[in-house]
């Protein structure tokens, strides 16, 4: 094979979450995953809201430190420098959501968690991954035009986004080259003659 592209097990994206122990479920069944994981997180972003998140709290903290000290004709006691630290914890909380996106993907499926819960899809109900022009973000297709955002597959990581997208892509052409076509079909898995 001469191609510049790399084996998807030496590939730095795949590689076991928990080290050398039992590797993580994918599945809601609880199995361990089949062959070289594939966990994706943007960088960009996570980066860009940690920042956020930092300067948040410390702009907070900033203010409720000087807020006994500054006369403005109100009052302020400590409980309200309290709850001014809190709310910025509250609100770097929230801004910390946008780094929480994450792709984990294995030889049976895809596990995308975007800003709330995981939801893991089997290959064979995933009809492409797909990167359309001008969007920020990857997606998986789905039957009936249907789609999951992938926001863990971002255009601003660049090259990060091009290697994530092609090991997507691998390993979702791997298990459908395992399938029969009439479970690959438009369907979404329907026995042939079936719509």
């Amino acid at each position: 094979m001469t191609s510049g592209r790399t084996p998807l097990a030496k590939n730095p994206l795949f590689k076991n979450l928990l080290g050398s122990r039992q590797p993580a479920p994918l599945a809601p069944d609880g199995r361990p995953p089949r062959g070289p994981v594939l966990v994706v997180r943007p960088r960009r972003v996570r980066l860009a809201a940690w920042l956020a998140a930092v300067a948040v709290v410390v702009t907070f903290a900033v203010v409720a430190s000087v807020l006994r000290t500054t006369d403005t004709g109100v009052f302020f006691r400590t409980a309200d420098q309290v709850a001014m630290v809190l709310l910025g914890v509250l609100i770097a909380g929230g801004i910390l959501l946008l780094a929480r996106p994450r792709v984990r993907a294995d030889a049976d499926g895809v596990e995308i968690r975007n800003v709330g819960w995981p939801r893991y899809l089997p290959w064979e109900l995933v009809r492409a991954v797909s990167f359309p022009d001008g969007a920020s973000w990857a997606r998986l297709d789905l039957p009936d035009y249907e789609y999951v955002a992938v926001l863990a597959v971002q255009a601003v990581d660049g090259l990060h986004a091009v290697e994530a997208i092609r090991g997507l892509r691998a390993l979702h052409a791997a298990a459908h080259a395992a399938v029969p076509d009439d479970r690959v079909s438009g369907d979404g898995g329907a026995p042939p003659g079936r719509t």
